[in-house]
């Protein structure tokens, strides 16, 4: 089949999957008085573009993780083509896939060699495990739980609590995949990588050995490569990965300050850091469908309308999700033609 083809078909279906569920969504929630209620105001607008500088500066985050990382090998340039193609990756594959896992495939066309790739790239997903470990006890001293999981009234339903089980069984999850790879990366890669392929050659768990034998070998070069980075290096990554996270939260607050100017502002911060939590397991290509029910449920309290709550959002997804879908679709076969140059070149 034709790569154009299978591109296509790749970034259908989370589309689909989207579009089945928000017409679910809008069969059972949308009130035609709702949406005429919005005031289509220049500050309204004004919020919608204050949400793509925010995206802008979720882009520039990781662009600037890529370029401090690679000791500024990268230039501006190559470092933002690495990250809108990882964020295409990431929104066809599901969450816990991602684009980071593939960077370095972006990172070796860009003159970045493999075993230099695979350094920047366990080294990235290990700052986004980390961002999510240590934001967590912060945003619990900004907010309690009664308001992050009390959907409105502070008290606990059988869902709510279902929804707060949920959060912890995954953030226990990330906590301990984040202890794996600090082990694995700084203390004894040899005896991690070790475990953890005599671990997954289990029979129930065989499927997926091949590739932790990957992470194996990874482990140990990025060790390797990361043994004596200075204290500079370190934050300056950490501050990048701060920059990129903490901008793709107050995508959403800009949205509600323009659709619902009165909601707690720190409260739709805070429980962005639960949604984006839980879709670190999400099944499908790039969250599609559970991220809009995702939303709509959890932020519905707030806004007194589940309406507006979808119309929100849609408009989140636009922003945050289809508009990668798109960049990409025009950026991957561009990139895919020039990797065949280059492979025709390399032959002669």
């Amino acid at each position: 089949m034709n790569q154009h083809v299978k591109l296509l078909l790749k970034v259908m279906l989370p589309v689909a999957i989207g579009i089945g569920v928000v017409a679910w969504l809008m069969m059972r929630d949308f009130d035609i008085d709702t949406w005429r209620s919005i005031n289509w105001s220049t500050g309204t607008i004004g919020c919608v573009v204050l949400a793509l500088l925010f995206t802008l500066g979720r882009e520039t985050g990781l662009a600037w993780r890529f370029r401090a990382l690679s000791d500024r090998r990268l230039n501006w340039k190559q470092s933002f083509k690495v990250t809108m193609l990882c964020e295409f990756v990431s929104a066809i594959t599901p969450s816990t896939a991602g684009g980071s896992a593939v960077s370095m495939v972006f990172m070796k066309r860009e003159g970045i060699e493999a075993g230099r790739g695979t350094a920047l790239t366990m080294t990235t997903i290990f700052l986004d495990e980390l961002f999510f470990v240590v934001l967590c006890p912060i945003i619990f001293l900004l907010e309690p739980s009664s308001r992050l999981f009390g959907f409105g009234d502070g008290g606990e339903t059988a869902f709510s609590l279902g929804f707060k089980g949920a959060f912890w069984i995954v953030w226990g999850i990330v906590c301990i995949w984040t202890i794996i790879l600090f082990t694995g990366i700084f203390i004894k890669p040899e005896f991690v990588g070790g475990l953890l392929v005599k671990l997954f050659r289990l029979k129930w768990l065989h499927r997926w050995s091949s590739a932790v034998e990957k992470i194996a070998e990874d482990m140990a070069v990025t060790g390797k490569d990361l043994k004596h980075r200075p204290a500079g290096w370190w934050a300056e990554a950490v501050g990048a990965t701060f920059l990129s996270w903490i901008s793709r939260f107050l995508v959403v607050n800009a949205i509600f300050l323009g659709f619902a100017p009165w909601s707690d502002q720190l409260l739709v911060f805070c429980r962005q850091f639960v949604v984006w939590t839980l879709l670190t397991v999400s099944p499908t290509p790039g969250g599609s469908g559970v991220s809009e029910w995702l939303f709509t449920t959890y932020y519905g309290d707030m806004l007194g309308s589940a309406g507006i709550a979808l119309i929100i959002a849609i408009i989140w997804r636009l922003i945050s999700y289809y508009l990668y879908l798109g960049i990409g679709a025009v950026m991957v076969p561009a990139w895919l033609k020039g990797l065949k140059i280059k492979k025709h070149h390399d032959n002669e």
